[in-house]
């Protein structure tokens, strides 16, 4: 591990202990359906008490925000994956293509909707768009058997906006309109929400040519706004 990422680490530890809340963890824990143990922190504890580790450290080089990340998901409570998305988030400018691989193991371990949504939305999503070749990737995804990189792939475009690649987007979603899970089924609605905003008339078109595929739950969430 880098120096970055073990002092790092251990601040981190350091200071998401003081704060260690056991009766709202079993709260925490529970919402999510006990998959992973928690320490108690709210989300703005959370990131007051990452404020106080990050203090004075140096900006992370790839290989260090590799580090730190691979290094709290080796951690039991939720608090420190939470954590590793958000400095993901702040600093995924400084990697280049061959990051995804990193995101990818983030994605398919220790997988649940808070990290992989964040994941796909801010870290994939500027992967994507500043390496485009990387969408032959995300069309891999879009048809694997992990559902979440399945969700990933769809939710990837989610504030694009006008930027979005509307034929990929609509294929995503219509490959994947008969899936029987409720998290992909869930993506399938969000994001054609989300691009609803940006052109409407399109989506309604989607919804009415795929009908006859596409669950309850996918169409309910797409035509919220419509």
């Amino acid at each position: 591990m880098s120096d970055l990422a073990a002092v790092l680490v251990d601040r981190l530890a350091g200071e998401f202990e003081q704060a260690r809340d056991p009766q709202r963890a079993v709260g925490m824990a529970a919402y999510m359906r006990g998959r992973f143990p928690f320490l108690g922190l709210t989300s703005a504890v959370r990131r007051a008490r990452a404020r106080a580790a990050l203090a004075g450290l140096p900006r992370p080089t790839e290989a260090d925000l590799g580090e730190v990340a691979l290094a709290c998901w080796a951690r039991d409570e939720r608090e420190f994956q939470q954590f590793a998305c958000d400095y993901l988030t702040a600093h995924i400018r400084v990697a280049g293509p061959a990051f995804l691989d990193t995101v990818d193991e983030l994605i398919t371990r220790r997988s649940w909707w808070d990290t992989v949504d964040a994941l796909a939305t801010h870290v994939v999503a500027d992967l994507v768009r500043r390496h485009p070749a990387l969408t032959a990737r995300m069309d891999d995804w879009a048809g694997s058997a992990d559902m979440w990189q399945v969700r990933t792939a769809i939710l990837h475009q989610l504030h694009y906006r006008e930027a979005t690649d509307t034929a990929r987007l609509f294929g995503y979603c219509a490959g994947q309109a008969s899936h029987r899970d409720f998290f992909v089924r869930k993506a399938i609605g969000w994001a054609l929400r989300q691009h609803a905003r940006t052109d409407p008339d399109a989506v309604r078109a989607f919804l009415t040519a795929h009908a006859g595929v596409l669950s309850p739950l996918s169409i309910r969430e797409a035509a919220k706004h419509l």
